[in-house]
């Protein structure tokens, strides 16, 4: 047993297998900027209102700019790589990373909006919203043939019906892409 639990401390640290390419969220950079945007906007909105009312305060102008900075935060999107061997998610405080070619579970959260939640052998966990692995096929190409790997191997116990739907789903919106980029539709 103490073996095992060596071995899996060498793991953890080390880089996950060969020099395979990152591949991040192409909507990023878009959503970030909206997210300033939509803050901005707000802030604008609000300190023009203050103004032809004429109630502008120094205090006012401070909480509305918190006001804005909250909402910032509140949509500020994560920004999520996948390379060969892991899966990453970071956050504005921390970054979550999870080891896809030693997956454990991948599960469906459902709520206000839907999360895959994948688990690592080392207890790493990384939430993401489906669409992300939609809008990049090279990021769900990357994610699924590390959870091949885990599956061929043993590990991935729980999740393979999770990893079938978003392949329907990522198959399903490719064609109809295709099909508008063509004329078909």
């Amino acid at each position: 047993m103490e073996g095992l639990h060596d071995a899996r401390h060498e793991m953890a640290g080390a880089p996950a297998e060969g020099p395979g390419r990152t591949v991040s969220d192409r909507r990023w950079a878009k959503e970030l900027y909206s997210s300033i945007r939509c803050a901005a906007a707000l802030l604008a909105m609000l300190l023009l209102i203050d103004w032809g009312a004429g109630d502008e305060t120094p205090w006012r102008v401070a909480l509305w700019c918190g006001l804005s900075v909250l909402l910032f935060l509140v949509l500020c999107p994560r920004r999520i790589s996948a390379g060969e061997g892991r899966l990453a998610c970071r956050g504005l405080l921390h970054t979550r990373r999870v080891r896809t070619d030693l997956l454990v579970s991948v599960r469906c959260l459902e709520g206000i909006s839907q999360r895959l939640a994948f688990r690592d052998a080392f207890g790493g966990r990384v939430e993401l919203d489906p669409r992300v692995l939609v809008n990049n096929p090279d990021m769900w190409h990357r994610l699924s043939e590390d959870a091949r790997k885990s599956a061929e191997s043993g590990l991935l116990l729980c999740g393979a019906t999770e990893l079938r739907r978003v392949e329907q789903r990522i198959d399903r919106e490719t064609a109809l892409t295709v099909f508008k980029v063509s004329g078909l539709e």
